[in-house]
């Protein structure tokens, strides 16, 4: 029995003309593609949206000029002057990485937020100082305890949000103004550079003037210099430093700018470099 005409297939000349007609279309779709340049196999693109003509470019590997690394200590971009009286210029006071870096109060660090990179313990201790410094420091440790003026480390490196942590404590218990004449503001302290530190011989006169009396505060005073140490803010001088006298707050500096600010009679940095007085700031 013949099944009914509409559930017939189409006859054999109809599907060939179709197969025909598909088979040419897909050859003029595999043309156009290559003409295309599609780069990319199995992705194709709209046939309204041409592919951009790329040029290979050859790849040329050369080192670089320079490289930039954050803790290689930066060179004074002006040379020596030769001067007798003038102090050496072995390292810039711009960078925060710099171990004669300048800062107060309108001389912040660049970047506000830097962290040292090499910071270490001092002498077992959890106060850390920039490796240089750290060694300098222990070697100042233990002469002054030969000298019978031993002194321990109160803080050292101090990160920025610490700094803004105690300066907030001391404004809120002080008022601002006065506040600014014994704490920096974060991004304003030398203790964030890890070159500086607070020192003391008894509990009675941590970070006290009266440490000024102590074996350890005159021994430090008279022998920080041949450490590379500097008391940063002497007494007197609270208009240019724009802190009050802190005979426990030595710097590191190293040895050659120290014996000069010695040897000159300097008492602080922005004197021996000509800089403005920094009593406050901007």
């Amino acid at each position: 029995m013949r099944p009914p005409e509409h559930a017939r297939g189409p006859a054999p000349h109809v599907l060939i003309a179709a197969l025909t007609l598909l088979g040419a279309v897909a050859v003029v779709a595999a043309v156009l593609l290559a003409m295309r340049g599609d780069s990319e196999p199995g992705v194709g693109r709209a046939l309204g949206d041409p592919a951009p003509r790329v040029t290979p470019t050859p790849v040329v590997l050369s080192a670089p000029e320079s490289v930039e690394i954050e803790d290689t200590l930066p060179r004074a971009a002006t040379p020596a002057s030769g001067g007798q009286d003038d102090p050496p210029r072995t390292w810039s006071l711009e960078p925060a990485v710099s171990p004669w870096v300048i800062v107060n109060k309108l001389r912040p660090l660049d970047p506000q937020d830097y962290v040292p990179s090499d910071l270490r313990d001092v002498a077992g201790t959890s106060q850390q100082l920039r490796a240089e410094a750290a060694d300098a420091m222990e070697a100042m440790m233990a002469a002054a305890s030969d000298a019978g003026a031993s002194f321990r480390i109160s803080t050292a490196y101090r990160s920025y949000g610490f700094q803004e942590s105690l300066f907030a404590a001391y404004q809120r218990d002080w008022g601002t103004a006065r506040a600014e004449t014994f704490s920096a503001r974060a991004g304003h302290s030398e203790h964030q550079t890890g070159w500086a530190a607070d020192v003391y011989e008894s509990n009675a006169c941590k970070v006290k003037a009266c440490f000024a009396d102590e074996a350890a505060g005159r021994w430090v005073a008279a022998h920080a210099w041949e450490y590379g140490f500097i008391l940063r803010y002497p007494e007197g001088k609270q208009e240019i430093t724009g802190y009050r006298y802190e005979p426990w707050h030595v710097r590191y500096v190293g040895t050659e700018l120290a014996t000069w600010m010695r040897e000159h009679d300097v008492a602080t940095l922005e004197e021996a470099f000509s800089l403005p007085a920094a009593p406050d700031y901007p």
